[in-house]
Formats: structure tokens, sequence, C-alpha cells
């Protein structure tokens, strides 16, 4: 991801890391966490003179010679060029030359001659092998990341630094990295280093905590000493005024709306829906009706519909039409337009993250929120920019708003496209894991602001998550969907 040109830590970095520790790197949004990072891997080798090493020889030449990096942001790799937001769920568009999971991994380990038990391990451990024959660029949020780890586990590196490694990843998944973790630790010379948003759970395999804040980097510190630090420590949250202003924003009558429910209060009804892809059934026969003011939690492991399901409520799916599905009150294909739907919803997720790949400002991507849009920009009205600006405020971001979206870092990305949800003040909220890569503080808030905008009249929700601490106190309907094999 491109960054901002002065790539300078406030102070010189003096790192130790001896043998046996395994590191991770924590700190809140837009402290310097990555910054630091690239300046260890060398991707800013002007700016080396900044940090001291103090390795051993062993560890030194491991550094130069096999390190492996995964950053936060899911890609697709060389296919994200022709990636755009819809894509996954358009899959006529996809080029018959994008690689398959089976064939990039199959690439990986000819080249690198991988130990054959390894793979079998990581495939096992991973599901893998439902995936091989799907295009990469089909994969879900969580699929996705399940494939770049495999990829590059199967390299066999001797330092493995991981951004966010167990976002996205289903309960069972992160457990069984975690254990795989520990174990290539004890069992060979493997130096891990994590950066880590979420730090109140820290993998075991860690043993030292490095804190970034305000592009320095404190004392190097037991995993113990760090977690009895912020075990008491108490999020700011959502300041009453603004949860005020929230609840008090002028309510819309929507009862001028042709295409919102007046009686019956509908939002969604699905009738026995089915979606496949080819020989893949992912959604069967599905069931599911959301009433007004109801706010669902919507579960399952990795792959197991989610997103598919969303794309569906967000008139993103084609296979949307062929399905029995009322929205609004309304049977989807009965003469509706895209834009007639979307104007009641606000959404945000992964898949979105991913296609905001232009390098505008923070500002008129919250203002495309307004239109709906994704990759067609305008530089907003003054009063829709005042109303953008205030949302910003809301989400603490309001500092960055001139700061173009690549410059960001992914945290601030986060809140930029939340923000860009609760814009236009929808109807329905649609939050594909809302708090992906958000530190605990920027958690704590926006948890606050889903429930506080719950409050409002005629607001109704579904929101997707993999930790159960994340749902808001607000959840009064769950949708558990399993996987079909």
């Amino acid at each position: 991801m491109t960054r901002h040109p002065d790539y300078r830590m406030a102070e010189p970095v003096n790192l130790v890391i001896h043998e046996g520790e395994q590191i991770a790197i924590v700190g809140e949004n837009a402290m310097g966490k990555s910054r630091l990072v690239d300046i260890i891997t060398s991707k800013y080798p002007l700016l080396l003179n900044e940090v001291h090493y103090d390795f051993s020889p062993s560890q030194k030449k491991m550094i130069s010679e096999n390190i492996k990096y995964i950053t936060f942001r899911d890609s697709y790799g060389d296919s994200d060029g022709a990636y755009y937001y819809q894509q996954r769920w358009n899959q006529h568009d996809i080029d018959e030359n994008t690689p398959t999971v089976g064939q990039l991994l199959q690439q990986t380990s000819e080249l690198l001659q991988c130990d054959e038990g390894l793979r079998n391990k990581l495939y096992e451990m991973f599901h893998l092998e439902p995936l091989l024959n799907k295009y990469i660029i089909t994969l879900s949020s969580g699929e996705l990341r399940k494939f770049q780890l495999t990829r590059t586990l199967l390299s066999g590196p001797r330092v493995l630094i991981m951004d966010n490694p167990f976002i996205g990843l289903d309960a069972s998944t992160r457990q069984q990295l975690a254990e795989l973790l520990e174990t290539l630790t004890r069992d060979t010379n493997l130096l891990v280093i994590l950066i880590l948003s979420k730090v109140d759970n820290l993998p075991s395999v860690i043993t030292h905590v490095l804190p970034v804040k305000d592009l320095k980097v404190g004392e190097k510190m037991t995993r113990e000493a760090y977690q009895a630090e912020i075990a008491d420590k108490k999020q700011p949250g959502l300041s009453q005024e603004l949860k005020d202003w929230i609840v008090n924003l002028p309510a819309k009558d929507i009862t001028k709306e042709s295409f919102y429910p007046q009686e019956s209060g509908e939002i969604l009804q699905f009738n026995k829906v089915s979606i496949r892809y080819g020989s893949r059934t992912i959604l069967k026969e599905l069931d599911w009706t959301v009433h007004e003011g109801e706010r669902w939690a919507l579960g399952g492991e990795n792959g197991c519909g989610k997103s598919t399901l969303l794309s569906l409520v967000c008139a993103d799916n084609p296979q949307s039409y062929a399905c029995d599905i009322r929205l609004f009150g309304h049977q989807r294909g009965s003469g509706e337009s895209i834009w007639e739907i979307k104007r009641h919803i606000g959404y945000v997720s992964p898949e979105m993250h991913r296609a905001y790949l232009k390098d505008l400002p923070a500002i008129d991507i919250v203002a495309s929120g307004l239109s709906d849009s994704v990759g067609l920009y305008k530089r907003p009205r003054p009063e829709q920019k005042a109303i953008c600006l205030d949302w910003m405020r809301v989400f603490g971001i309001e500092d960055i708003a001139d700061r173009t979206f690549l410059k960001l870092s992914s945290g601030e990305q986060r809140l930029c496209l939340l923000a860009r949800a609760f814009v236009k003040d929808p109807e329905l909220l649609i939050l594909d894991e809302p708090l992906h890569g958000l530190d605990l503080p920027n958690r704590a808030k926006v948890k606050e602001i889903i429930t506080t905008f719950c409050q409002r009249p005629h607001k109704t929700m579904v929101m997707v998550t993999h930790y159960k601490e994340e749902l808001p106190p607000c959840i009064t309907h769950e949708l558990k969907l399993k996987k079909n094999i």
C-alpha cells in the first residue's frame, strides 16, 4: 500500500530481539506500527540509519534473506489490477486466465520444493481442498486470508512478519493458526513478528511486546507485563455530546418513500433462496425474514456464504433476480432500480475496502456514500461536505478529511468507510466485519456509535463478525449459516 513519503520515525529506533523471543508490535491506529515494519524489512533503505539492530549474526542473515511479510490489506496479487467491487459475484466477468487457488499453491510448492508433510498439514488445517478449484478472485475475505497464510508458510520463512493475521478468520481457524505458530517456533528457529491492533487476547506464541505510539517505539516488555498494563485500562468510547448528536439528527419522513414498507414492516424476506456457482452450493433453501427495528448478528465459519448473502441484500449479486427475495416490501426484479434499493442501505465490508484503490481525499470517500458509488467520485456540495465532516467527527477522523485515502493507515481507511456507511442516515445498516483492523479504543467507540444509531427510529441492522465480543448490546436476533459441503 502506498504510504506518506515522509516515512521517518519520530526518533531513532533501538530494536533488540534475542534468540527465542517472539514479538508483537502493538499500538493504536496510525501510530507507526507499519512504518516500523517497513523500515525493518528494508522497504525504505535510505532510512535504515534510523534503526539500530542488535541481532545475532544468524538473525541478521534471516532478516536479509529469508523474511516474509503479510500485509493487512487482503489482496488477490496480480489479479488485483483487474478486480472491481462486485466482481466476486459477477463471475461471468472473470477472465478465464485468472488463476485458481490450486494452481497458485501448486506453483509455490514446485518452485520452492516444499515439504509435503507441511503442505498436507496446512491444507488440512485451513480446509483448503474445497477451495482448490476456485478462482483466486472469488475467495471470501476469510478464505483469502487462509490462502495467503498457506502460501507464505509453504515458503519456509525464517522470519515471519504478519499484519493482523487472525482477523477475518473464524474461531477454530484462529485457534489452529495459533497452535501452528507455537509448533513452528518450538521445533524450528522461526522468528515471528506480529503486528496487532486487537491486543486484548495476545496469542500465547508471543513472548514480548513492542509498543509504538506517535511514531516512537517504546521499551520492549514481556507479554505478561503488557497484559497486566492494559487489563484495567478503560476505553474512552463515544462522548455524550456525540451520542446526543446522533440521536437528535432530523428524522426522515419515510412515509413519502415509495420503495419502503409502509405497513408490513418487512425489510428483508428470503424464501427458499439457493445460490450456486458451478458445482458449488453456497446457500441452500434459505428462509429468512427481517423486520424493521431488528438487529441481526450473522455468523458462521469462513466460506459459509455470509458475504454472498449480504451481496443479495445490497443488490450486488446478479443471481438475486433468479431468487424469491423481497427487499423493503418489494419483490426483487419487479422493476425497481439498484439505486432505489441502495438509497436505504449503509454498507461496509472487506470487499469494499479492497475495491477502494483511488487516492482521493478522505472526505470524498465518505461523500461517495451519499450517491452509493464505488469507483466514481465527485466533490461534495457545501451542505454535503458539512454532513460528511460531522460524521467524520463522530468517528474521530475529521483531521484527516483532506488527506488522500491510500496514504492513510488501514485503520483510518476502515473508519472512513464506516463514516461512508452512516453518512446518509440509512434505514438498513449492513456491517460486514466493521471492526476489522481497529485498535481497542476505536473498537469501543464504533460499537457505541452502532448502538446509538440503532436507537433512531426505523433503523434495522445486520452485522457480521467472528468475535462475539464485537457485537454491540443492541443485537436482538442471530442467524448462523452452515457451510454446504
